[in-house]
C-alpha cells in the first residue's frame, strides 16, 4: 500500500452511517448493496452502529468485516436510540460528507449516487440532502402517523421539507456536528440545518417494504413523541441568531 493509498483509506470521500437494533437478518444484505453501489465510484467507509442489540446483530457484523474491508463497527454499551446511534456514527466518521440509511433495508442504497449528484449540482450553502419517499411501502397505520406528524411539524417549524422521517440523507459532517444534540434530533434535521443558516434540498428516492425483521416504531412513537419534541425545536428556532461575519 502506497502513502497515497493510506491517505485515501484514512480520509474517505464519503462515510455511510447505518444505525441498527436487532437487525441480524438485514445487515449483510444491506452491506452487500452499499458496497456494490459505491465500489469503483469513490473512496468510502461504512459505519454500522449497533445500538445494544439483543439478538446476534453484533456478531454478524463482526464476521462480515472479513468480506467488507470498508466496514467499521461501533457498539453502544446500552440502548440509546436512533438519534444517538447516528450521532455516534457521524462523530466517528472520517469522511467530509456522510450518508445515513435506516438498518431495516427499506432505504435503497442505489439512491446514494442520486443524493451525491444533487449535492454536486447545488449551491455551496446547501448542506443537507434529504430523501423524500414519494411512494411509501409501509402499512396504513405507519403511513397515517407519519402523514399527521409531518403535517404538524411543517406547520409549526416551516422547514419546507415534505418527508423528514426518511432515514436516507446526505449531509456535511462538520455542519451536523455543529447542531444541538438531543434524543430524536434525527427527526428534525432539516429544521436544525436551516436554523444554522444552511440550505436543505429534498430529493425523491425509492422506498421498499420491510422483508426481514420487525419494525421498532408504532403509532405513538412517531406521533406523540414527535409532537412533544416540536416544542423544544420551535423554541430553538425562535432563539437562533444567525448572521454573516465579515473580517475587516
Amino acid at each position: 500500500m502506497t502513502a497515497g493509498d493510506r491517505e485515501s483509506s484514512a480520509m474517505p470521500e464519503l462515510s455511510v452511517v447505518v444505525p441498527v437494533f436487532n437487525e441480524r437478518d438485514n445487515v449483510v444484505p444491506l452491506l452487500t448493496e452499499i458496497a456494490a453501489v459505491l465500489r469503483d465510484r469513490l473512496d468510502f467507509e461504512i459505519i454500522f452502529v449497533d445500538d445494544a442489540s439483543r439478538d446476534d446483530t453484533l456478531s454478524v457484523l463482526r464476521t462480515a468485516r472479513a468480506d467488507f474491508p470498508e466496514l467499521r463497527v461501533l457498539h453502544h454499551a446500552r440502548q440509546s436510540g436512533q438519534s444517538t446511534a447516528v450521532w455516534s456514527g457521524v462523530r466517528a466518521a472520517r469522511g467530509h460528507w456522510v450518508a445515513t440509511l435506516d438498518g431495516d433495508g427499506q432505504n435503497d442504497p442505489a439512491d446514494i449516487p442520486r443524493l451525491l449528484a444533487a449535492r454536486d449540482r447545488a449551491a455551496p450553502a446547501v448542506k443537507l440532502f434529504a430523501g423524500w419517499r414519494t411512494t411509501r411501502r409501509d402499512g396504513f397505520s405507519k403511513r397515517l402517523s407519519s402523514k399527521v406528524a409531518n403535517g404538524v411539524r411543517a406547520r409549526m417549524l416551516g422547514d419546507a421539507t415534505p418527508d423528514t422521517g426518511c432515514g436516507l440523507k446526505l449531509f456535511e459532517r462538520e455542519t451536523f456536528l455543529l447542531l444541538p444534540y438531543f434524543d430524536h434530533m434525527h427527526r428534525f434535521l432539516p429544521a436544525l440545518v436551516r436554523r444554522a443558516g444552511c440550505g436543505c434540498e429534498s430529493v425523491p428516492v425509492n422506498h421498499r417494504p420491510r422483508t426481514r425483521g420487525v419494525s421498532k416504531y408504532g403509532l405513538w412513537d412517531r406521533l406523540w413523541v414527535g409532537i412533544a419534541d416540536l416544542r423544544g425545536v420551535a423554541w430553538l428556532i425562535r432563539r437562533a441568531r444567525v448572521s454573516g461575519v465579515e473580517e475587516l
